[in-house]
């Protein structure tokens, strides 16, 4: 039994467990110290929550109380249960120095009189949700911080968590990224499909516990590696077996384009070893016919695209001539928000397009002058178009895990080699031709954002091994920073002589130069 010692200090009702000796027998009622400190067994509390609420709310009118102070937080069920009519309570104080647990963050939103609360810690998702009822919080560490599975998901607003269809989960997942997900499940009523790395036991069966916890059914879940180890594949199937009848969960396995590609060429070659030539050569005209007919109409609709994109720039500007002039741009989506005021009008004009838009990138003497977008992940754009069509042409696009207001140390903008069509990323490749990169003009890059216009200067160029070794966004220390730097500048095909340091931002083209390689570029920010 638990003795809760309920205590009175200037305006404030004190909340904490007492460590003095006292008769256990007694607490089966309750112990009165003196005219401030009142002394309960957590059982009493729990079977007369009434009877000590109408206490005190009286004690709390006779002494002009507007603050709760709860000591450490799992006391703080108890104490909001208590004093949850008491309309002249408006504080709450949580002083142990940990982070806002969701369930008193719950609790906190259900209480119509609480409206300020003083904590150490909260996470962003239930900060959005604590001033959508009106409580404002102060932080003590002032730092409302995001787990990486909150962050890989974008899961920064409650309204993202509760209607959230698709997830992604990195496996091994660390002791926050658990808490996080299962706060999620605990919140999220549409989920539908989850994205895994890999295939794990013990991961796999922690992820099936949480899910039936929760009681989520209806799950697809969706793992992306190119397994064909026959004992892995044939626990999967013996786990679709157990519980797609019963939870409606089931396990699929998503290959990769590259792998599925290399397999279907080797039973291609296999097949074609087996049949005449004529049939060969039909097949190589056909195959020819289809890609030069496949390019023209890829040309043809990129083309189309960027007349409308062009056409709806022109119209802006013909607009803003009729208007007073205003460099400022209000955000769209929420004017009064504190989001960084839009100040490029003409890529806010493709807005209206494709909301999604987040820049404009030109390379000199290339083919690449595109608009920029960023989806919720580093897939969608890859088989998608400006006018978010299915097209196997994509689009030029901003990795997710990139700021697209305040730019982070990597940015990172990818896009289809569409070699014979010359179109998205197409035209890369001339950049390591020496005639090009000697014409110092060239080695300017321009990749304005909604919110700035900015000259990145090129100082390495390389082709490598299919990696992701340079596709990091940030950097836990200047070393750590400065050795990067040093291994793309030794990949480099030439040496550009362009300085950066440490408090520099760099901007990253990155393309496929065959399946098993990537052409790369990378900028610094000028000054």
């Amino acid at each position: 039994m638990k003795k809760i010692l309920i205590s009175i200090y200037k305006n404030s009702l004190i909340f904490s467990y007492n460590t003095q000796k006292v008769n256990e027998k007694k607490l089966l009622n309750t112990n009165v110290i003196d005219n401030n400190q009142l002394l309960f067994s957590d059982e009493y509390l729990l079977n007369n929550t009434k009877i000590v609420s109408l206490f005190l709310k009286e004690l709390v009118k006779e002494k002009k109380i507007k603050q709760i102070t709860v000591i450490t937080n799992d006391l703080a069920l108890i104490a909001l249960n208590l004093t949850k009519n008491i309309a002249s309570i408006e504080i709450l104080y949580l002083k142990e120095d940990v982070s806002l647990p969701y369930e008193i963050c719950e609790k906190i939103t259900k209480n119509k009189y609480i409206r300020y609360l003083n904590c150490y810690n909260v996470p962003t998702f239930m900060l959005d949700l604590l001033d959508k009822y009106g409580v404002i919080v102060k932080s003590r560490i002032e730092l409302f911080f995001t787990s990486d599975f909150m962050q890989g998901n974008q899961l920064t607003e409650f309204s993202n968590i509760y209607y959230k269809l698709s997830i992604r989960i990195r496996f091994p997942l660390s002791k926050e990224d658990c808490e996080d997900l299962e706060t999620f499940l605990k919140i999220n009523r549409y989920l539908q499909t989850i994205h895994i790395n890999k295939v794990n036991k013990k991961d796999i069966d922690y992820l099936i516990k949480v899910l039936k916890e929760n009681k989520i059914t209806n799950i697809k879940i969706l793992i992306h590696n190119n397994i064909t180890n026959e004992k892995t594949i044939e626990y999967l199937k013996k786990m679709n077996k157990k519980y797609k009848r019963r939870y409606k969960i089931s396990f699929s396995l998503v290959y990769s384009s590259e792998y599925l590609q290399k397999n279907v060429f080797n039973q291609l070659l296999i097949n074609i070893l087996r049949i005449c030539g004529l049939i060969i050569l039909v097949l190589v005209v056909f195959v020819t016919g289809y890609i030069f007919i496949s390019n023209y109409f890829s040309m043809k609709e990129v083309t189309a695209i960027q007349e409308n994109i062009n056409e709806t720039i022109e119209k802006k500007k013909e607009t803003q001539k009729e208007e007073q002039p205003n460099t400022n741009v209000e955000n769209p989506n929420n004017p009064s928000s504190d989001e960084p005021v839009i100040t490029n009008a003409y890529i806010a004009s493709l807005l209206s397009i494709n909301p999604n838009t987040v820049g404009w990138l030109k390379v000199n003497n290339t083919n690449v002058d595109y608009s920029v977008v960023q989806a919720t992940d580093n897939d969608y754009y890859l088989s998608h178009n400006f006018n978010d069509q299915e097209d196997r042409n994509g689009w030029v696009f901003m990795d997710y895990r990139n700021e697209r207001a305040d730019l982070d140390k990597n940015t990172i903008l990818y896009g289809h080699n569409r070699y014979y069509s010359g179109i998205m990323f197409g035209t890369l490749y001339k950049t390591a031709y020496k005639s090009w990169y000697n014409n110092k003009e060239n080695l300017t890059i321009k990749f304005d954002t909604l919110y700035d216009s900015m000259e990145w200067q090129i100082f390495s160029i390389y082709k490598v091994q299919k990696t992701s070794d340079y596709l990091k966004v940030s950097f836990n220390s200047d070393s750590e920073w400065l050795d990067f730097i040093k291994m793309l500048k030794d990949r480099s095909i030439t040496n550009f002589g362009v300085d950066v340091g440490v408090n520099d931002k760099i901007l990253t083209l990155s393309t496929c130069s065959n399946n098993n390689k990537r052409f790369v570029i990378h900028a610094v920010l000028k000054k």
